[in-house]
């Protein structure tokens, strides 16, 4: 089993940065992909980011160019810094892991899930 523990939402004026943090525990050999995904009020749960293992990085289009997602092998933990915040970017930040290649940008196919985090972006 694998446990993920967001940390570092909250609320932040339009234009703010936020650095969101993401720790696993437990069989965190097992994870190849860390994603980043976020849910607003009323909508479904949307893909924001992922990094594979080695490193490499995806984004929704959404994101691109304004977040960067980062990850830290040695401490288990992945990290996704916020530049440039809109209001549209409100949302509960979930971290999740994912097995098996190759990467996905849906939520059901990822196989552990933290808790959630929010983040608000006031205007």
């Amino acid at each position: 089993q694998v446990q993920l523990v967001e940390s570092g939402g909250g609320l932040v004026q339009a234009g703010g940065s936020l650095r969101l943090s993401c720790a696993a525990s437990g069989r965190t050999l097992n994870i190849y992909f860390m994603g980043w995904f976020r849910q607003a009020p009323g909508k479904e749960r949307e893909f924001a980011a992922a990094i594979s293992r080695n490193k490499i990085t995806y984004y929704a289009d959404s994101v691109k160019g304004r977040f960067t997602i980062s990850r830290d092998n040695a401490k288990n933990t992945v990290y996704l810094q916020m530049n440039s915040l809109k209001p549209d970017d409100t949302a509960v930040y979930y971290c999740a892991g994912k097995t098996l290649y190759p990467v996905s940008y849906y939520s059901h196919d990822y196989d552990s899930w933290g808790q959630g985090t929010q983040v608000t972006v006031s205007s």
